[in-house]
């Protein structure tokens, strides 16, 4: 009962980050040239550090910001997609509420990021570190979760949900049918 519980109040959660979103873009949409920049050099002329800046409620759509320094910036609302944060040292920021749809997270450094709440669907974290990384409410899939959990300890690891993805599926006892006890 209390992973059906859990399951719901996951769903809900992400329905409910999903509806100000599609809203938000049927009433104003964005232009295209804001989602996709007509000069390419416009990532580049991104100061390498941005180390500390703020950066809350950013959007990143097909952004390279690969070996890039982003530590301690505040991404509190943010969104991402389809970019790429690969090889960049993200130590200590706030990615509170952001949502990184099919984000690239490869070899990043996470150190001590609070990703609370974050949407994290379609993206990879494949060799990053997360020491100390808080991913309470953070919505992924399951098999990158997966994968992390390989190497997450102690907070991270209990903000991952770990303990709870090695339970995994266990089948209903043979012969006794909980639903309907008297059959």
């Amino acid at each position: 009962m209390d992973s059906l519980i859990s399951s719901l109040k996951r769903s809900l959660t992400r329905l409910f980050v999903l509806i100000p979103v599609l809203v938000s873009l049927s009433i104003s949409p964005l232009s295209v040239s804001a989602l996709y920049p007509s000069d390419p050099s416009s990532v580049e002329a991104l100061d390498t550090s941005l180390h500390g800046q703020d950066l809350q409620n950013t959007e990143y759509v097909k952004y390279d910001l690969s070996g890039k320094d982003l530590g301690q910036a505040n991404f509190t609302g943010a969104y991402f997609s389809v970019s790429s944060l690969k090889n960049s040292d993200l130590t200590g920021a706030n990615m509170t509420n952001v949502i990184a749809y099919a984000t690239r997270f490869d070899n990043a450094n996470l150190t001590d990021v609070n990703l609370t709440g974050a949407e994290l669907l379609k993206s990879v974290f494949d060799g990053a570190t997360i020491e100390g990384a808080d991913f309470t409410d953070a919505v992924l899939d399951r098999s990158q979760q997966k994968n992390l959990c390989k190497v997450a300890t102690g907070n991270t690891a209990d903000s991952l949900g770990c303990n709870t993805t090695s339970a995994g599926y266990v089948p209903a006892s043979k012969g006794q049918n909980t639903f309907n006890p008297g059959t």
